[in-house]
C-alpha cells in the first residue's frame, strides 16, 4: 500500500487562494476544496474546525498577496510611495480581481469596520509630506482612496480598463485637486 499523503494547512490555504483566484468566493466550499486536494473532506475538517476558520485563514494568505503587490510597485521607485500604494491596489485589482472582491468588495454588515494598519500608515505619509494634522489628513486619505477604489473596482468588474499612465494620472489629478483644497483650508483655519 503506498504511503498516505498528508495534507497540511498551508496545502489547504493554498488551494483555497487558488479556487477563489479562478471562481470566485462563491465557489468556495468544502467539497470543492477536497475535489482540487484529490481528497475526501475529512483532512480539510482534521485541519479546520470549520470553513469560517478556513475563511480566515484564506483571507490571511489573500491580503499576503495583495501585500506582495504593494512591495512589488515600491520597490520600482516608479511613484511617491503613497501613489504607489495606489497604484499597486488597483493593479491587484485587474490581476486579481477574484480575490479584490474577496477582500475589499464584500459585504461588511456585522463585521468590525474600523480602519486598519494600512489607513494609518497611509494617513502617516500624508501628514508627514503636507504638515497637516491628524484629522484633516484622515479625511484627506479617505477622500483620495474613494476615488482609488472606485477605479479599482471598475477594473475589477470589468466595467472600465484604463491604462496605467491614465490612471497615474487620474490619481495624481485626484491627489493634488484635493491638497490644494485641504492647503487653503488649513491656512483660512490657521491650522
Amino acid at each position: 500500500m503506498p504511503p498516505r499523503v498528508r495534507i497540511d494547512k498551508k496545502d489547504i490555504v493554498d488551494a483555497a487562494v487558488n479556487i477563489v483566484r479562478i471562481a470566485g468566493a462563491g465557489a468556495l466550499n468544502a467539497r470543492s476544496l477536497a475535489t482540487a486536494l484529490g481528497c475526501s473532506t475529512q483532512p480539510i475538517f482534521s485541519n479546520f474546525q470549520s470553513m469560517d476558520e478556513l475563511n480566515v485563514e484564506l483571507t490571511k494568505a489573500a491580503y499576503g498577496v495583495y501585500q506582495s503587490f504593494i512591495d512589488r510597485e515600491v520597490k520600482k521607485e516608479r511613484y511617491p510611495i503613497y501613489k504607489a500604494y495606489g497604484m499597486a491596489y488597483i493593479c491587484f485589482a485587474r490581476e486579481e480581481s477574484e480575490l479584490f472582491k474577496l477582500l475589499f468588495m464584500c459585504d461588511r454588515r456585522g463585521a468590525e469596520s474600523a480602519p486598519n494598519s494600512d489607513f494609518y500608515a497611509s494617513v502617516e505619509m500624508i501628514m508627514n509630506a503636507n504638515g497637516f494634522d491628524r484629522a484633516r489628513a484622515e479625511l484627506f486619505h479617505l477622500e483620495v482612496w474613494s476615488a482609488t477604489h472606485g477605479i479599482a473596482t471598475m477594473i475589477a468588474t470589468a466595467f472600465l480598463d484604463l491604462g496605467e499612465e491614465l490612471i497615474s494620472r487620474i490619481l495624481s489629478d485626484v491627489y493634488n485637486g484635493v491638497r490644494q483644497r485641504q492647503m487653503m483650508e488649513a491656512a483660512n483655519d490657521g491650522d
